[in-house]
């Protein structure tokens, strides 16, 4: 039913909380996995960096991005996993969108939540996917409760 399942990752340990999910999915229906990431640096620093910084930006973003899907991937290779991975530049809820739809994926999984706090301000890149996308899309919540100490705790009475 999933023979080609896209699984976007933005280089966070949340992130990958998904790939286990990925990795069952894939055993029972023998799936090609493609690890994906959109690398978007346009308008990086503006203000706040040097020219050079700025000028260099894209191409270490792509190193980075090449370097943990490449490790990604050969993890998931070892435990017998047909696996790829694709690291492209732009808006990466346009990217993964338009990337599933024009490489015939009959499934994007990918977590509910990625890098920081930025996406309950921005928007989640998530939510984007699930309403735009025509590949169907299944989000695994990965959000990480921290549970307060004793001592954290302050009892309002």
């Amino acid at each position: 039913m999933f023979y080609r399942i896209l699984v976007p990752l933005d280089g966070s340990e949340l992130a990958a909380k998904v790939l286990p999910a990925v990795v069952a999915l894939a055993e029972s229906f023998n799936s090609q996995i493609t690890l994906f990431h959109a690398c978007h640096t346009e308008g990086f620093g503006v203000g706040q960096a040097s020219p050079k910084v700025i000028r260099d930006a894209p191409a270490e973003e792509k190193r980075v991005c090449e370097d943990f899907l490449s490790k990604a991937g050969k993890d998931l290779q070892d435990k017998g996993l047909k696996v790829d991975w694709v690291c492209t530049e732009g808006v990466p809820a346009r990217q993964i969108v338009s990337y599933a739809a024009d490489n015939n994926y009959q499934l994007i999984c990918m977590a509910s939540h990625g890098k920081g706090e930025v996406a309950w301000v921005l928007g989640s890149t998530a939510e984007k996917v699930m309403t735009h996308s025509t590949v169907p899309v299944m989000l695994i919540r990965v959000m990480v409760f921290k549970v307060p100490l004793k001592e954290e705790y302050v009892s309002p009475f």
